[in-house]
């Protein structure tokens, strides 16, 4: 019974994750997304990433404090969620906004910084997507939890690069950096913690 719980609670998060995807699909067929779709597409996509990524970082959190340890395999779920709506509002930007134009793709890519910061969290979560495959993470072996504390970096990047899209009105940007903020300032919280203590326990005599 509780297996198929958690199965169907696997399936319930996998079809809410995708629910964005669905609506923003359907509004681009039936030409409802406003007067500037692409628009509308580029900044829907880049927030629903930002919004997957601070959901991925927010697991450890609500499992150590919460004490919620069935919700650990979410955070990979979250995470990979990231990368799929980032994957669609780059693809967005190739279509409607470039037209597939190749040359001007590394143009923007190093005279725009908005565009230098977004593909640089781009292509690290790319990474981490690839590197989250258990194949590749018993390849890894310890080099794989240094390497996924980019995630960090990309949250990070990520919200100056939303920063920038909602440059005409940043309401939406303090409320995400609210949120980031505290979930960065407990890693780092948990990182000092668990370095005094390490040094405690070494200086110890036995």
């Amino acid at each position: 019974m509780a297996l198929q719980t958690a199965k169907l609670v696997k399936w319930l998060v996998f079809g809410l994750s995708l629910l964005p995807f669905i609506g923003l699909t359907v509004g681009a067929v039936s030409n409802s997304l406003g007067p500037d779709p692409a628009d509308t597409l580029i900044q829907e996509t880049g927030e629903w990433t930002f919004r997957f990524l601070l959901l991925s970082l927010s697991i450890t959190p609500l499992r150590n404090i919460g004490g919620w340890p069935k919700l650990l395999p979410y955070r990979r779920t979250f995470g990979l969620f990231a990368l799929f709506y980032a994957s669609v509002h780059f693809l967005v930007y190739l279509l409607f906004l470039l037209q597939l134009r190749w040359s001007e793709i590394f143009e923007d890519i190093l005279e725009r910084p908005y565009i230098t910061v977004g593909f640089t969290a781009y292509l690290i979560l790319v990474v981490l997507g690839i590197t989250s495959i258990k194949s590749m993470m018993k390849r890894l072996g310890r080099r794989w939890k240094p390497l996924h504390k980019l995630v960090y970096l990309v949250n990070v990047l990520g919200l100056i690069h939303l920063t920038w899209i909602l440059r005409t009105d940043l309401t939406e940007a303090v409320i995400y950096a609210s949120i980031l903020l505290p979930l960065l300032a407990y890693r780092a919280y948990k990182y000092y913690v668990g370095k005094t203590s390490r040094q405690f326990n070494l200086s110890t005599p036995n």
